[in-house]
């Protein structure tokens, strides 16, 4: 089989941005890249703040906040009145797991695919309440059907209090079928969080038409946001029993102004997060969507090729609009989360190349993002160097 052609470049794209360019930046979906129209933006925002912190703080900030979080739900399809701006997604988690109510007994269901951040904040609140964590597997060739038959066996009506679910999974690259999910839990009487940290402005998300009593995104991966920027967004039975992780002064206006209202935090990545939507817009969202899950799948089967992976073993992901892919290592490399920590730090060092290596279900995995920055050369130098770099050990 042929490796599939690249994309067109979008042209321009790679100039949005300030990335060193000695450097094969391969991982847009750790901690995304802000454009540099984005940055100024941010940095007019802080001179205003710190030419004045008193009247920035006082004066208007919470109008600006709530401005800007309209202009977002509309861009993810929300309700503005259910959508509170955080962090990021596992700040958002935390808000979500310690107002859901957990007592001894309860349960909160998650499948090894989640975020590990995610599950310490669920071991976490489990500690905390007398709850118990319990994982469901899920394979990683799973089909849409296949994964909503596991979460309906899994669920434990009575018992299981909370569901979550991934959108589109951090370690593994993999779309999962969440509006079928959430009706199937909904059947059940089982609310359901949904980790969609990967979403905004990768997938062509309507968040209110998955119909999740919770979902949590950042905007500052995909969607060009400064990073620091996220949107929770809960269903309306549940809004008044949502709590801040910090009470301030807005903790008497309810959601979602006691959940954004944070003292003294930096708000000036919220109030530029609009330039990244522009931005994303601008180069055309549609455009963008398939112009990196295509430079994604290139890489794929170029790295995969590389290290004689057949294409039949290279894990799909279930979305025309996935723009993160997996090539899995040779075996006994990157087994444990030491290990592969060690060998991404390798692969910068040696290669001058960003990428992530994750370790799923005792095996390790090389995980590829595209970017509109990303150049096919960038994935055929990573291709050509890292058997050799990979056959050290």
């Amino acid at each position: 089989m042929t490796v599939p052609q690249p994309p067109e470049p979008i042209p321009g794209a790679r100039l949005l941005f300030s990335l060193d360019p000695s450097v094969n930046y391969l991982n847009h979906g750790a901690f995304g890249a802000a454009p540099i129209g984005v940055q100024r933006a941010q940095q007019r925002l802080r001179d205003e703040m710190e030419a004045n912190p008193l009247r920035f703080f006082t004066q208007g900030l919470v109008d600006r906040i709530t401005h800007t979080r309209r202009h977002l739900a509309a861009f993810l399809g929300a309700d503005p009145d259910g959508t509170a701006l955080v962090g990021n997604t596992t700040a958002g988690v935390a808000v979500v797991l310690q107002s859901v109510g957990l007592r001894p007994g309860d349960e909160v269901l998650t499948t090894d695919h989640g975020y590990g951040a995610v599950g310490f904040a669920v071991e976490r609140e489990c500690r905390r309440t007398g709850a118990v964590s319990r994982t469901l597997s899920v394979p990683l060739a799973a089909g849409d059907e296949e994964v909503v038959q596991i979460v309906r066996d899994g669920l434990r009506p009575g018992r299981t209090k909370l569901l979550v679910v991934d959108q589109l999974t951090s370690a593994t690259a993999r779309l999962f079928p969440t509006a079928a999910i959430v009706g199937v839990a909904r059947e059940h009487g089982v609310p359901v969080l949904v980790d969609a940290a990967h979403a905004p402005g990768m997938l062509p998300t309507t968040v209110a038409s998955i119909g999740a009593d919770f979902w949590v995104g950042n905007l500052h991966k995909w969607a060009y946001a400064p990073r620091g920027t996220a949107a929770l967004v809960v269903a309306e039975q549940w809004r008044e029993r949502i709590e801040p992780l910090a009470v301030s002064w807005e903790q008497e206006a309810g959601f979602p102004g006691r959940v954004e209202s944070q003292g003294t935090l930096d708000y000036t990545s919220w109030l530029a997060a609009p330039v990244g939507v522009f931005t994303l817009r601008s180069l055309g969202v549609d455009r963008v969507r398939a112009h990196n899950a295509a430079l994604a799948a290139y890489a794929q089967r170029v790295v995969g090729d590389a290290l004689g992976v057949a294409p039949a073993d290279l894990p799909e992901p279930g979305g025309p609009t996935v723009a993160m892919r997996l090539v899995p290592l040779p075996a006994g490399l990157a087994t444990t989360m030491d290990a592969a920590r060690a060998l991404r730090a390798r692969i910068a060092e040696r290669l001058a190349a960003e990428v992530a290596v994750t370790t799923w279900n005792g095996r390790g995995w090389l995980r590829l993002c595209g970017q509109v920055y990303n150049t096919p050369d960038e994935y055929d130098r990573l291709a050509v160097r890292l058997p050799a770099l990979l056959a050290q050990g």
